[in-house]
């Protein structure tokens, strides 16, 4: 039993700084491309590909390590350890990212958002736009991105552990 929980942090360690190097390099790409503030679909896709990929194969290197077995409560361990282990070091690198390298990053998302309100909803009276604009810039604050940067990865990443677990799993045999 000891065994498989250093298998369990060892598999999470190393899985969730791929992940979370992963998740860094891609919103490098976006940064340089030009593409940090409106976020295009593939960067969605590219994300969630990377989330899923790294998962799955966390929980087959589980499973080879275990001859074969894993079961849903493994998945979901290593599934949320891993998470947790990318959505700390994406949430350092984003907080430095927001403070540091681009400190004009929050203005700007404010004022794209400003803009996609006015052409999604045209009729919007200005009281509505400022009531929305103050909400969105109370969310936009580095402290409050940052703790969303841990807690969306660790929901997706026990959604998607938990799907995969119910794939994966072999249990063992009983005695």
């Amino acid at each position: 039993m000891e065994n498989q929980k250093d298998s369990i942090k060892k598999i999470a360690f190393n899985y969730g700084i791929i992940w979370g190097l992963l998740s860094i390099v891609l919103s490098v790409i976006a940064y340089v491309t030009d593409n940090h503030i409106e976020r295009p679909m593939w960067l969605t896709v590219a994300g969630l590909a990377i989330m899923v990929g790294i998962i799955v194969y966390g929980l087959k290197a589980f499973k080879l390590e275990n001859e074969g077995y894993l079961s849903v409560s493994e998945s979901l361990k290593i599934g949320l350890a891993i998470s947790l282990i990318a959505a700390i070091i994406t949430a350092i690198y984003n907080y430095i990212f927001i403070t540091v390298i681009e400190p004009d990053y929050v203005i700007q998302m404010l004022e794209f958002s400003t803009e996609q309100m006015v052409i999604q909803n045209p009729d919007m009276t200005q009281e509505q736009m400022d009531m929305a604009t103050g909400i969105t810039e109370k969310m936009m604050t580095p402290t409050i991105m940052t703790a969303m940067g841990i807690i969306v990865p660790l929901f997706l990443g026990f959604i998607t552990s938990l799907i995969c677990g119910l794939i994966l799993k072999v249990n063992r045999p009983e005695n």
